[in-house]
């Protein structure tokens, strides 16, 4: 094991005007430096671009070792007599350097995988698969807009209990329900980390919701009522009738702009599981206003879709919506769609529909169906859930026309 100085010409003590002198061949050119056993100046030709090696001897054959970057002469000789001092303990420089290599490539290839962005977009593939649509879109803003930015470049046992902390209070200043959604699908990454062993520990635990939330009690009173259906009838649209067939109905609002003919049998509507929030199926008898609601509408092309404007897919420009709603309304209350399911909920049970009957007709699994009442009750309540979405239908009716409706007793939805 020795440093192999053979070289084409004989050796020369480099120096610093030498090496900047030195100037690139019709082919590659090794200068041997009589300062230092075994190193090269290497010369590109053509570029002239110049690099440093170490020639020797390894068990017999000629080995190489390429110094890292362009040291100066002295760092050059510093690193050559080091390389060549590991060979003397028989060890082979460039063989420990290419491992050095090796496990730093490694190191950094792990540390890229476990970054909160590669992780967070492992999360979101594989989680969001068992998602509904609107969750997964709830999930993806929440980590693109909030998480992300915020922990740019950090590995995820980086972030700690005052990142997750400051990142929900700074929401929290403008956003405080949005807050509270970024905090739960934070939780539920670190979760999910946690459970494949990425982290030791979730630095969410123990953080508390930042923002302060309501539960909503608005519902809308005759008058409104008569006021929104006209003004669905002003706007008209795909978006006006979607909506009166969401306060007809008192289903969610991704659950009736969803609605496809091939989801309907006479008057049953079949509600997929993958649409519905529960997960579970729903099947809903339709009241006769439903029904001519939805066969008045279009058939865009071969499109099963009901509400749609292109026929490719649903309608969907609520956002747009709800301001031209309220210019026709002109309510001093402020409202939201999600109102118009307590609004049905409230007036069937003034109109005397048993809170049973209202619960399946929501597809409520908690109230009257919790426990093991849901396991063992299987009456299938169609024709009770028909009589009072008929009767409802007659009610917002008469509010519209102005008759005079039948009373409405206000009850306590706490019960």
């Amino acid at each position: 094991m020795r440093p192999d100085n053979s070289a084409s010409q004989q050796p020369k003590r480099l120096t610093a005007k030498a090496i900047e002198n030195a100037k690139p061949g019709s082919k590659r050119r090794e200068i041997a430096d009589a300062g230092c056993r075994g190193l090269y100046l290497i010369v590109q030709p053509v570029t002239g671009r110049k690099s440093w090696a170490v020639r020797y001897r390894y068990h017999g054959k000629p080995r190489k070792l390429t110094l890292d970057g362009f040291p100066s002469l002295a760092d050059a000789r510093r690193r050559a007599t080091a390389a060549l001092h590991e060979l003397e303990q028989g060890r082979d420089p460039a063989a420990d350097r290419f491992e050095a290599r090796k496990l730093a490539a490694q190191a950094d290839a792990e540390r890229k995988r476990n970054t909160v962005a590669q992780l967070a977009a492992r999360f979101i593939e594989q989680h969001g698969k068992k998602l509904r649509p609107r969750s997964r879109r709830q999930v993806e803003h929440v980590f693109a807009r909030y998480a992300l930015p915020a922990w740019h470049g950090h590995l995820i046992d980086e972030v700690r209990r005052r990142d997750v902390i400051a990142l929900v209070e700074d929401i929290a200043a403008k956003h405080p329900v949005m807050a509270n959604r970024t905090l739960g699908w934070v939780s539920k990454f670190f979760n999910w980390a946690l459970e494949r062993d990425i982290v030791a520990a979730s630095p969410v635990h123990g953080v508390k919701r930042p923002g302060k939330e309501q539960a909503r009690d608005r519902v809308l009173d005759g008058d409104e009522i008569a006021s929104l259906w006209k003004a669905c009838e002003q706007v008209g649209g795909p978006g006006g009738v979607c909506v009166q067939l969401m306060l007809l109905l008192g289903q969610r609002r991704s659950e009736v702009v969803g609605i496809r003919r091939s989801e309907l049998n006479g008057d049953l509507w079949t509600i997929p599981a993958s649409r519905m929030k529960a997960a579970r199926e729903h099947i809903l008898p339709l009241p006769r206003a439903a029904l001519a609601i939805i066969e008045a509408q279009p058939i865009i092309g071969d499109s099963d879709l009901v509400f749609t404007a292109s026929g490719k897919r649903p309608f969907n420009d609520f956002g747009d919506l709800k301001p031209r709603l309220d210019a026709h309304m002109k309510l001093k209350t402020p409202w939201t769609f999600h109102d118009l399911r307590r609004t049905l909920a409230s007036g069937l049970a003034g109109l005397g529909v048993p809170i049973a009957t209202v619960e399946k007709i929501l597809a409520h699994r908690s109230g009257s169906f919790a426990g093991i009442v849901s396991v063992y009750q299987r009456h299938s309540f169609i024709p009770e859930m028909r009589a009072a979405l008929e009767r409802w239908s007659q009610h917002v009716e008469q509010l519209v026309q102005g008759t005079p409706p039948a009373k409405i007793i206000p009850i306590d939805r706490r019960r």
